[in-house]
């Protein structure tokens, strides 16, 4: 299932037909934008976009991919999986890879990334097919590259170098802007640099193979490596490459890597961008990265993430690697956790089937849901459900909330909570109230309401489920 490459994934989007190739003619603004948007519109089961005729760029250069990992069935292919998989069993499967975590990391030299080396007079805006996204953006950005920094108090812990996913505004030819929020851990990094009075070194790894682009968004610990869950995750050692300027481990199938620093105290005011909440997240000031070196594949692809009013790329790609680290830790806790769907914004909303153990259970565990790692900054609105209702199935949670929850005895409110600024809600910025919706069924001591008789499936339903999908294909 390990792919070398971006581009050894869109080979494999290709051959299932999941890649459309569009060599007309078009403009980076607003055609670009404007395909990925009309492509999540329409389907949740589109192709990935490959751009190779973009105006300003010879034919063949200057290519753009968008949409790669932006629906199910390219979200099941990342995985190994039939395009056909459904959420639920994605979701299970990539719960049960969790478990080979730490996989093997294999160290090569010989990364195609290599092949182009940019020390002086670096300008981004020529290197790449730059272009904003959505109308009101303040400038280009890059928002699907892998950033690598290292703790700069024990740098030689593997573990605690982190791989994460910003994003970078180019602000000019060798300085980017970039926004690690405190609670992340290039925020870490980079505050323990500053109070050494130092520069955060880091590297920006573009177009990357889909496994470290997923992982690199996910909650892990702060000490677990990403490589090793990429590992894991693809099911066979993750080949990375020592960045030549920084030391920094880089994925070694990379399209472009961009090296440089943090500058220690320098903040510069960074955005409007149309961010994942639907909304555009205000202008802010933010660290600065000055660029000391680019090296890149000759004709690289450059792989673009969309984002905006749900659902996206942004969605598909952190909707499971967000639902299965909670999953994990709940069900660390409170094994009768049965499944954890936080698919919708980036677990700002989250649905849990749980097992009550006894009246009141279910409201337990949804206030834990909130103080977990990725709770702590998301993780607003919980629904709990029984664990006979599936969690990725919204016609049942719908029918859960519709007949099981009573609103003076199933909501639980909790005010003024922490929550990451760009939630448009919050007031101030980073406070929120948060709220349980218990559609749980009563159990002892809890006695109310009129749930003795439930209409189960016909005996032989999961068979006849089985030949029908047979015959749907």
């Amino acid at each position: 299932m390990a792919y070398a490459d971006l581009r050894e994934f869109l080979e494999t989007l290709d051959r299932n037909g999941q890649l459309l190739t569009y060599s007309e003619p078009v403009n980076p603004e607003p055609d670009l934008g404007a395909a990925a948007r009309a492509t999540a519109n329409l389907t949740d089961r589109g192709p990935a976009l490959l751009f190779d005729n973009i105006n300003g760029y010879e034919p063949g250069k200057g290519r753009v991919a968008l949409n790669v990992v932006g629906s199910w069935p390219n979200h099941a292919l990342m995985l190994g999986l039939d395009k056909d998989t459904s959420v639920k069993d994605q979701f299970f499967e990539f719960a049960g890879r969790w478990d080979a975590f730490p996989g093997p990391v294999e160290r090569r030299d010989d990364a195609p990334w290599q092949e182009v080396t940019i020390t002086e007079g670096i300008d981004l805006f020529h290197l790449l097919p730059l272009f904003r996204l959505n109308r009101y953006d303040v400038g280009c950005y890059i928002d699907k590259a892998a950033v690598i920094s290292r703790d700069p108090d024990d740098p030689d812990d593997f573990g605690k170098q982190n791989v994460g996913i910003y994003r970078i505004q180019v602000k000019d030819k060798d300085r980017l802007g970039i926004q690690p929020l405190a609670a992340h851990d290039l925020g870490l990094h980079l505050q323990r640099a500053e109070e050494r009075g130092e520069n955060l070194p880091i590297a920006i790894a573009l177009g990357n193979e889909p496994a470290i682009t997923t992982v690199a968004g996910m909650p892990l610990a702060y000490d677990q490596s990403e490589y090793e869950m990429a590992a894991a995750i693809q099911g066979a050692p993750y080949r990375i490459t020592k960045a030549p300027l920084t030391g920094l481990d880089v994925p070694w199938g990379s399209e472009v890597v961009i090296e440089g620093e943090i500058i220690a105290g320098e903040r510069e005011i960074e955005g409007p961008f149309g961010e994942f909440t639907g909304h555009y997240s205000g202008a802010r000031r933010q660290p600065v990265v000055r660029v000391r070196r680019v090296t890149h594949r000759r004709n690289p692809i450059f792989e673009h993430l969309y984002l905006g009013m749900p659902w996206t790329e942004m969605d598909y790609t952190l909707a499971l690697n967000t639902s299965v680290p909670l999953y994990r830790q709940l069900k660390a806790e409170f094994p009768e956790v049965a499944a954890v769907n936080a698919m919708y914004t980036q677990g700002l909303l989250g649905i849990i089937s749980v097992k009550q153990r006894f009246g009141g259970f279910a409201k337990a565990v949804g206030m834990r849901a909130m103080t977990v790692p990725h709770g702590l900054a998301y993780c607003k609105v919980i629904i709990m459900v029984d664990e006979d209702v599936d969690p990725f199935n919204l016609a049942q949670v719908m029918w859960a909330l519709s007949v099981h929850y009573h609103p003076l005895h199933d909501t639980v409110t909790i005010p003024n909570l922490s929550i990451l600024a760009l939630d448009p809600s919050s007031d101030p910025a980073g406070i929120t109230h948060k709220v349980i919706l218990d559609a749980t069924t009563p159990v002892a001591p809890e006695e109310r309401g009129h749930y003795s008789q439930v209409v189960g499936d016909p005996e032989g339903t999961a068979d006849w489920e089985n030949i029908i999908k047979g015959l749907l294909k």
